[in-house]
């Protein structure tokens, strides 16, 4: 609901109330108004005809003074018998009987009368009725009776007092309803005051729930819109930057991996030529310990030349030679490079690969690349030696390779950083390996995940798509 129709509900609400309450205490106070003049006037009438019995009747005795107890309740004061020649014949003052009175000064009917010496400024004006006494044709005197309306005055009073009050009540809760509704709405907004100048100061993680519909929760719908797209705008800017630094850092490195590639070509050249020219002159266990000493230089140029080749087109997208391997087949060919580090660190290595684990649809010296990349890192994760774990199991159409080690862990914040071009935690290096395993894996319509816990150790886990079809069961095996 809109502010607006919120301030229009309560004043009309207000007014509503107001009105009702007041039209509420008015027909009280009518309502006590007339019973009280009708208890009046029922009052006079009773000591006017009680003044025409006495002034009609021969009886010594005056009834007036024992009326008047109870008639000054109802504000009537003094009573006077007056005859035909002016004199107080009975009164409900003892000492004004005898005396005589002017009637040419007599004012039949209501009027107000003089105030008594004695009588206080507050006290309420008092009046007079004057009733003349006829019976028959004969005029017998007069009925002066003396009355204060103070009843009538102390109920318009209160009466008064009573709107006043109630008028007072309404508004004050119409003050704290405008309070409530005022704090209501300053809270949020010195609330969103304060979220403005944390974002304003960089920080971009603010979100203010949306509680309402009114324009408070416009307001925060709206700032939380802003907030997202000033984070998208900073994850924007920043990919650009890693964007811009990235090709620059790959324009160098890959100028140098330009300028490897010769001397890599002539130390596979100088190899076959030692081999050509020293194995001749050898023989026995030495022929065959430099033989083999020889093919493991030779591959490991050669897989030297082919990652400097990957990491010139790590921009482009990669040529895959798929073909239908057993994995034993692929780690028997990998796992013999790492040999004499894994002994030199005493680190055991453990496959747990099932009998009937079945072939993979891969390109097999991609995939050798990247064990020896995740069993590499393993191998530096545990400089004092300790266990790992292959393990390699189907999960319905897909398979499950995991490279588990005792190393001592990533940290929380660079599990997400692993994965990035150039990003190392150790001193040599240039973070490429695991960028490049990512993107083989990712190329081969695959996936990988981390595990890791600071101080036990890392498993990483490749999920390969497992391919069916006309390829089951033919094996082949391509040579790079």
């Amino acid at each position: 609901m809109k502010l607006n129709t919120k301030l229009v509900i309560i004043m009309l609400s207000l007014l509503v109330l107001t009105m009702m309450t007041l039209f509420t205490l008015n027909q009280y106070s009518q309502n006590d108004l007339v019973n009280e003049i009708q208890e009046s006037s029922q009052e006079i009438s009773k000591a006017v005809q009680m003044s025409i019995e006495d002034l009609t009747s021969d009886a010594e005795f005056s009834r007036l003074n024992d009326y008047l107890h109870k008639a000054r309740k109802k504000g009537i004061n003094e009573i006077n018998i007056i005859n035909i020649e002016g004199e107080i014949v009975d009164s409900s003052d003892p000492d004004k009987i005898g005396k005589r009175h002017e009637l040419n000064k007599l004012e039949k009917g209501v009027h107000a009368a003089p105030r008594h010496n004695g009588a206080s400024i507050l006290s309420q004006k008092p009046y007079e009725v004057v009733v003349p006494v006829i019976v028959g044709d004969e005029h017998l005197g007069y009925v002066q009776i003396n009355m204060l309306l103070d009843n009538i005055n102390n109920l318009q009073h209160a009466n008064f007092m009573r709107r006043l009050f109630a008028t007072g009540m309404v508004f004050m809760i119409g003050i704290a309803l405008t309070i409530f509704l005022a704090r209501r709405y300053t809270e949020p907004i010195n609330s969103l005051v304060e979220d403005f100048k944390r974002v304003s100061a960089g920080d971009l993680s603010v979100t203010i729930p949306v509680d309402s519909k009114d324009e408070i929760g416009e307001l925060a719908k709206g700032f939380n819109n802003m907030v997202e797209k000033l984070r998208e705008r900073e994850a924007l800017e920043k990919r650009l930057y890693e964007a811009e630094h990235l090709s620059r850092v790959g324009q160098l490195a890959s100028g140098i991996a330009h300028e490897i590639r010769n001397p890599l070509n002539y130390i596979s050249l100088a190899i076959d030529h030692l081999k050509e020219e020293m194995l001749p002159h050898c023989a026995g266990a030495q022929r065959a310990e430099m033989e083999e000493l020889a093919d493991k230089i030779k591959e490991e140029v050669r897989r030297a030349n082919y990652m400097v080749v990957n990491f010139m087109s790590y921009g482009r997208p990669l040529k895959l030679r798929h073909a239908l391997v057993p994995y034993s087949d692929v780690l028997a060919k990998a796992l013999p490079v790492l040999h004499d580090r894994l002994t030199e660190q005493r680190i055991r290595l453990e496959q747990r690969i099932p009998d009937d684990f079945p072939p993979l649809w891969v390109d097999q010296e991609m995939l050798r690349t990247c064990i020896l990349n995740l069993v590499g890192n393993a191998v530096q994760a545990m400089p004092g030696g300790g266990l790992i774990t292959l393990g390699a199991e189907r999960d319905h159409d897909q398979v499950r390779l995991t490279f588990s080690d005792q190393g001592k862990g990533i940290r929380a914040e660079d599990l997400g950083k692993i994965f990035q071009p150039y990003f190392t935690t150790r001193e040599v290096g240039i973070g490429l390996g695991l960028a490049i395993t990512e993107r083989i894996v990712r190329e081969h319509g695959g996936s990988i995940q981390v595990d890791s816990t600071l101080g036990s150790g890392t498993t990483f886990t490749l999920l390969l798509p497992l391919e069916r079809g006309p390829h089951e069961g033919n094996l082949e095996t391509h040579e790079p």
